[in-house]
């Protein structure tokens, strides 16, 4: 199970570099998001290895949290559409 940690761990190291170099800042956001998932995901998987269940509390209270930062993260950067009424 170790090496499973130790493999989410890479890969949201790697996944590091779509953040600093994404093409467009909703690439930045989603690559944040990812790497928020994999953190949440080594905490669901050290609960399992240490037998604890307070670390799957605080996963769940850390997915809320995600999920929250995505909806305000898109209210700020979203773009209004504007409509033509009548053209």
């Amino acid at each position: 199970m170790l090496y499973f940690i130790l493999a989410i761990i890479l890969l949201a190291i790697s996944t590091f570099y779509r953040v600093i170099k994404g093409p467009s800042i909703a690439d930045r956001i989603m690559a944040m998001n990812t790497i928020g998932v994999m953190f949440l995901l080594v905490l669901v998987l050290l609960s399992f290895y240490f037998e604890r269940k307070i670390f799957i509390d605080v996963a769940l209270v850390y997915g809320v949290f995600l999920f929250v930062n995505v909806l305000i993260l898109d209210k700020y950067f979203s773009k209004p559409i504007k409509e033509k009424v009548g053209d």
